[in-house]
């Protein structure tokens, strides 16, 4: 065995056996062969993956483990951490994307084999898409033309042509030729709209990796290939990336898949599109698609600069260029001027360089402050625009009223620079408490005779709970109020949603332009007859929920039932069990952990992709796997046909052995509930294979479903009164306040 072998904890290979952690403790007992630790601790032992693979398929216990799982383990386990082996697992599958038959050719025989040849194949893929670094050393030419990575007496590597072994499609991006990285000389510049390179001040974001770094990656880059036989090799990559997102949900802030379509929609089509802070990738990934398109990225995080730019370049035919550095200090692209400008700045930040580049040209409107790096990030935007491109940014909402930042916001004003400001609801975005904004911006070509500006305010549109805000109609109003003002430089006012405002207006001591503080309320004439309404239809569920009221409960003796689990009734036949996917071509509704939690109906979104959907029938149960909580939700005719969201669990029972609410009632036991669940510093994660229900005869399984159900209708009621009541008190107070209802 490698001594730098992928391993895998007690807790993953109760996920490959689909096991509790205590059956992983049994075999330690009571098999004499199972693995011996390779690391960890006493108390937490890591094992070697590939002799713990071994002895499961030995025992029986593997066949059952889905592909993605074994391979994730390999993920999860890698001795390099997971991001080293996401990275070299989107290299290969950008090279079976790019050219399947190479892959084929380095893949064939032993690890030690395609660790030598896999980095003179990846070049092939790597240089012309990124403009990557050549691998150092020589290059043995293969019986197909391959060039492996082996060092012959020092010889420069072989590099082939784009050919017969390249899908058509990838033939068609741009600079598919190229073959070396751009140098930052003065020659490279060119003039916007001419499709040639953009010089690069900082290293690209990709680069090929070695043989040695490759070998203990070998079986993830044999299981990631077979995987994306199944998938396709950009859901594959889709689906490792969102759970190591998944996995680490504080290391990494994302932007929702909604409001980056959101953002890309404002900007529109664009040939080149740049993102200085790209993180994952989510807003270049939302960007429609356009002829001969080119999309940079640059962030200062290695391995974010990486996934994203391998992300970006199995999501589709751009041209990708991925740069690693801090945007505002060491600017990758300073002669790119782009069509559209996207980006989910860092808040807040102080240490942004305010000592070090108080003479940087970029400050055409004013130094920020030191308190202000968002101005910065806004100047950088325009100044690596084209005259009357657009540039969209994610902003803290006290960037609009700090009186720190009034000169700046004046002058983007005065100039015709600033656009739009779109206040977000609460819960479009991490930090979800705060209502943030859109800043729309545009590199100006003319002085306008008479600049209005865009607010709009979509508040009115978030949602109870944690689902998020409701994104199709903050998408409707805003990209319609957009698109009329765009069009004719002024709008219509729209009472309690948009209006243009003269810049004039705006020009005052603290040129604060946070969109509430502008538009006019919305129309309330008939604010007390809606309240009137809301009160009746409170009365009539506060009459349903004392009728459904259980009835008093009656002692009983503590039941001894045999007890059975999920994980056996699965291997059984007594029911199926499905996980939520990472995405879906259906485009459907989907039911998310939140809908589940609050009991409310599907308001979610799945990246579209073309792996298939779970979606629910009439009679599922469904369990949130995140957040200690005893839920579980039997899906009804209303809510059947929604796809299954990340972080649920779908169990499917056989009607003719399990009563749905039989399963879902004995499934929100606490103490069910807490011998199932794992704990961690930050969640706690649920087993649903663990959690015990009795065996029971089917006409005892029912009589316990009724009574359940009763329970779960008592519920709902309660919910949906205090839901009632809490817009009835809002309503309330607001109508007073506004003068809409009278105090009588």
């Amino acid at each position: 065995m490698q001594d730098n072998a992928t391993e895998v904890t007690a807790a993953g290979i109760a996920r490959l056996a689909g096991v509790g952690r205590a059956a992983v403790s049994n075999w330690r007992r009571r098999h004499a062969d199972f693995p011996t630790p390779v690391g960890g601790t006493e108390t937490s032992p890591s094992f070697a993956l590939a002799e713990v693979e071994a002895w499961l398929r030995r025992q029986g216990k593997l066949a059952e483990v889905p592909l993605r799982e074994r391979v994730w383990q390999h993920i999860a386990g890698h001795p390099e951490g997971p991001v080293v082996a996401l990275t070299h697992a989107g290299c290969v599958l950008l090279l079976i994307h790019d050219r399947p038959t190479v892959w084929l050719e380095v893949s064939a025989g032993s690890d030690e084999r395609l660790a030598a040849m896999l980095p003179g194949a990846l070049e092939q893929v790597i240089v012309p898409r990124f403009g990557g670094r050549r691998v150092h050393g020589g290059a043995a030419r293969s019986a197909g033309g391959v060039s492996a990575g082996a060092a012959v007496n020092g010889d420069p590597p072989v590099h082939a042509t784009p050919g017969a072994d390249t899908p058509s499609d990838v033939n068609a991006a741009p600079h598919a030729n190229r073959t070396a990285p751009v140098h930052n000389t003065p020659s490279a510049a060119t003039a916007p709209g001419v499709n040639a390179p953009i010089p690069v001040n900082t290293p690209p974001a990709v680069h090929t990796p070695n043989g040695p770094a490759l070998l203990p990656s070998a079986p993830l880059l044999r299981g990631t290939a077979e995987l994306a036989a199944e998938l396709g090799a950009r859901q594959t990559f889709e689906f490792l990336l969102g759970r190591h997102l998944d996995a680490n949900p504080r290391q990494y802030t994302l932007t929702p898949t909604d409001l980056a379509r959101l953002m890309a929609d404002l900007v529109g089509p664009a040939r080149t599109v740049l993102d200085p802070a790209c993180g994952t990738g989510a807003l270049l990934r939302a960007v429609a698609t356009a002829p001969d398109q080119e999309l940079y990225a640059q962030d200062s995080a290695p391995e974010l600069a990486a996934l994203t730019a391998l992300r970006l370049a199995l999501h589709g035919r751009a041209t990708v260029r991925g740069a690693v550095g801090d945007t505002l200090r060491a600017d990758a692209y300073p002669e790119l001027r782009a069509d559209a400008v996207l980006c989910h700045p860092p808040f807040n930040e102080r240490n942004w360089g305010h000592d070090e580049l108080a003479y940087d040209p970029r400050w055409e409107y004013g130094f920020p402050a030191r308190t202000e790096s968002e101005l910065a990030w806004v100047q950088h935007a325009l100044a690596r625009l084209r005259d009357g491109g657009t540039a969209v940014l994610l902003m803290p909402p006290a960037a609009a009223s700090r009186r720190s930042g009034r000169r700046i916001r004046a002058d983007l004003l005065r100039r015709g620079a600033l656009r739009a400001v779109i206040a977000l609801p609460v819960g479009a975005a991490p930090p979800y408490n705060i209502p943030l904004q859109l800043w729309v911006l545009r590199r100006p070509e003319k002085a306008l005779a008479q600049p209005e500006v865009l607010l709009a305010d979509a508040g009115q549109f978030a949602t109870e709970g944690r689902g998020g805000p409701d994104w199709r109609a903050v998408r409707d109003a805003v990209l319609d109020a957009w698109r009329d003002f765009d069009g004719a430089g002024t709008l219509v006012e729209r009472p309690g949603l948009a209006r243009s405002v003269p810049v004039i207006e705006l020009l005052d001591d603290d040129v604060d332009f946070a969109p509430a503080r502008h538009l006019p309320p919305p129309t309330a004439a008939d604010g007390a007859e809606q309240l009137t309404a809301v009160r009746e239809c409170l009365g009539e569920t506060l009459r349903l929920t004392s009728d459904l009221t259980p009835p008093p409960a009656h002692t009983a003796p503590p039941a001894r039932w045999p007890l059975t689990t999920v994980g056996e009734l699965a291997r059984g036949g007594a029911l199926v069990l499905r996980t939520g996917g990472s995405g879906g071509h259906a485009r459907v509704p989907v039911l998310t952990d939140h809908d589940v939690l609050a009991g409310t109906a599907p308001s979610g979104t799945l990246p579209e992709s073309d792996e298939e959907a779970v979606l629910t029938e009439a009679g599922d149960v469904v369990v949130p796997v995140l957040g200690g909580g005893a839920v579980a939700r039997v899906i009804d005719e209303a809510t059947a046909g929604a796809a299954l969201g990340r972080n649920l669990v779908l169990l499917r029972p056989d009607p003719t052995a399990l009563d749905p609410w039989f399963l879902a009632g004995f499934l929100r036991g606490t103490a069910n509930n807490r011998q199932a669940s794992s704990y961690a510093s930050t969640a706690t994660r649920l087993d649903v294979r663990r959690l015990q229900l009795p065996r029971l005869a089917l006409d005892e399984q029912r009589r316990y479903g009724a009574r359940f159900r009763a329970v779960d209708e008592f519920e709902r009621a309660l919910r949906h009164a205090s839901r009632l009541g809490e817009q009835l008190v809002r309503g309330m107070y607001d109508g007073l306040t506004d003068g809409t209802v009278a105090p009588e």
